[in-house]
């Protein structure tokens, strides 16, 4: 917003929410209709053909921003450091508002402009013209009016809106409000209403047009350089007729400077261009691929997942994960997705953080929570983590987390597999046991007495109940093969450990292999404390749940945009944190296998460096993960 909202700054469907696609509706359902019913001269392509270009813009915007997310993730070409965040993901939520806008307006045009129907497919005297007033009138008329949006009275009712984003996105070129986008789309309508009215119009010249200034507008708004210098090399004069990611960045650094639209000639012209064009376009293309310090090795989910990531859709990954309806209506591009996991096979960068003096980022592991539990599946899984943590090694990564079920015993003993295969590894391999433990115990209510223990017994498990029976809590477990275990690892407190004879203990600390019988068998208001990686499956109204083990990130910790899995914003599960503190603190070992560190150390190293344990509300009201 503004910082002084001015007259039509809001969309007018605005009220309408995730509904507002419904404005659409009349004309898509008449243009569908007329071409269907229709044959020979009226039948008007031209109008038909209007929503297959709104969801081509809306399909080439996406491209965009996953392409910036994944490039400015992996750092190559960076023009700014500075992170993003949270308030400018929801104020860059509605980017699709002007397509919208957009289809009306072609819609309206299409059925009462002269010559806007009945268009042939091709007309090369309407597409060089096109260009010419682009070059010609849209280019100098934006330039100032953009100038004159920089006055302080528009600046601040208007163009303040779109300068709130310092470090740029694709979609960060189309959030304005609404009414400067109604001087745009006047703008841009100069060379698409001459073309119709003089008869040299075509669903190409269109088409051409408009994905050419999305193309512009997405590239000249990424965070990275791309073009390469040898283009300017061959045709030197390229510079006044074409901008680039950098000469368009130092506008909303310097705000001042680099005014034009897609051709910096104006600028040149007036006086405008930014001093340090030529020389932030030279280093940010020298900048190299970012090595980071610590690395979190993740996977991916559902099949759904993969729009969740922070290279996904943006809205959706700014939200703890839940399962979305219209999703659903996707299934063709998903299957395609997960063909191409399969083919690709390859880990990827999904985000990166910056923390203190510590370089973090996210690596994902192409393979799906089902794929783990299929044991013909173990060889190709365990080959992905061991190439990655060989590819940090050459990095010069200093710690590696294993996220989810990257660290599973059965899979590869909590990661000790690695550090078997690898003893000169100098990376360390952390599976934050350790801080899970400490996480959990002391989210237990203070005063409890007895916890019942349920689920498989991991590394983090049998920590659990070792911690407890140390403090005279007492531990009861449902089933007698779990029981013997417990007390054939720890004998010196066996006395506090006890085999449940009914389901009355209030506090249940679950791990996979809570069956959903046990869960109804719980008392009512029961507490749910998870001590695995992913969250329970089936949840009770009348019961209260924790999260899984996490905490809340300091506000230092930079660049945290998206929320990890089903976390909330600006939470971090404890197996990623336990890498950072592992890091911060310089400790010079592994944390993995079945060895664990001093769980009052790290827990104590963590609440120093700012992570803070979650205050757990009480709520009955809860959802399927």
């Amino acid at each position: 917003m503004a910082s002084t909202p001015g007259i039509l700054t809001d969309w007018p469907w605005t009220p309408l929410g995730s509904f507002k696609y419904v404005v659409l509706a009349p004309w898509v359902v008449h243009s569908t209709y007329s071409f269907m019913v229709n044959e020979g001269p009226d039948r008007d392509l031209s109008y038909f053909v209007i929503l297959p270009l709104m969801l081509w813009r809306m399909l080439h915007n996406q491209l965009w921003i996953s392409l910036s997310r994944y490039r400015t993730a992996k750092g190559k070409g960076r023009i700014v450091d500075k992170g993003l965040e949270f308030e400018q993901v929801d104020r860059e939520r509605n980017w699709d508002d002007q397509i919208i806008f957009n289809g009306i307006l072609f819609y309206l045009g299409s059925r009462h402009l002269p010559g806007g129907s009945n268009l042939p497919m091709w007309k090369a005297d309407g597409l060089v013209i096109t260009f010419l007033l682009h070059a010609g009138p849209v280019e100098f008329l934006y330039y100032w009016l953009h100038r004159a949006l920089h006055h302080h009275f528009l600046y601040s009712r208007y163009h303040s809106h779109h300068h709130s984003s310092i470090v740029t996105e694709p979609i960060s070129s189309v959030i304005h409000p609404f009414a400067e986008h109604i001087a745009y789309f006047i703008l841009f309508a100069i060379p698409q209403v001459t073309i119709a009215l003089t008869g040299t119009g075509s669903v190409a010249s269109y088409l051409i047009y408009l994905t050419y200034i999305d193309l512009m507008n997405n590239m000249g708004h990424c965070n990275f350089e791309l073009i390469p210098n040898w283009i300017f090399s061959i045709f030197p004069p390229l510079k006044y007729f074409m901008y680039t990611p950098s000469f368009h960045s130092l506008h909303h650094t310097q705000f001042r400077t680099n005014y034009s639209l897609f051709m910096p000639i104006y600028d040149y012209i007036y006086g405008t261009t930014d001093k340090s064009t030529d020389s932030l376009y030279e280093s940010s293309l020298k900048r190299e691929e970012e090595s980071p310090d610590v690395l979190h090795l993740t996977h991916l989910t559902t099949p759904e997942s993969i729009y969740q990531l922070p290279v996904g859709f943006a809205s959706l990954a700014s939200k703890p994960h839940t399962s979305t309806w219209y999703l659903w209506l996707m299934w063709p591009v998903t299957l395609w997705s997960m063909l191409l996991t399969w083919i690709y096979g390859r880990t990827f960068v999904v985000e990166r953080q910056r923390f203190e003096k510590l370089k973090l980022q996210t690596w994902a592991i192409p393979k799906y929570s089902l794929q783990y539990f299929l044991e013909w599946q173990n060889e190709a899984i365990n080959g992905l983590i061991e190439g990655a943590i060989l590819e940090a090694e050459e990095k010069g990564v200093k710690v590696l987390t294993l996220g989810l079920l990257n660290q599973s015993e059965e899979l590869n003993r909590y990661g000790g597999l690695y550090v078997h295969r690898n003893p000169q590894l100098k990376i360390k391999v952390v599976d934050g046991s350790s801080l899970a433990v400490a996480v959990i115990l002391n989210s237990i209510p203070k005063g409890t007495t007895e916890v019942l223990l349920r689920g498989n017994l991991t590394k983090v498990a049998y920590a659990l109940a070792f911690s407890l029976c140390q403090k005279g809590i007492q531990v009861a477990t449902l089933h007698q093969s779990d029981y013997l275990k417990l007390t054939k690892s720890f004998s010196a407190t066996e006395s506090k450990l006890v085999l449940a004879k009914s389901y009355a203990a209030k506090i249940w600390l679950v791990g996979d292999g809570l069956s959903k019988e046990e869960q109804l068998n719980a008392p009512k208001g029961t507490i749910f404390v998870p001590f695995s990686q992913l969250p329970p499956k089936k949840l009770r109204k009348d019961c209260y749940y924790h999260c899984t083990p996490a905490m809340k990130t300091p506000t230092s910790l930079e660049n945290i945009y998206s929320c990890e899995n089903w976390l909330p914003r600006r939470v971090m599960s404890v197996w990623r944190i336990a890498g950072i503190v592992h890091a911060l603190e310089g400790w010079n070992k592994h944390e993995c296998g079945y060895t664990m560190s001093d769980i009052n150390k790290v827990w104590q190293a963590t609440l120093r460096h700012g992570f803070q344990p979650l205050t757990t509300t009480v709520t009955t009201q809860t959802k399927n993960d």
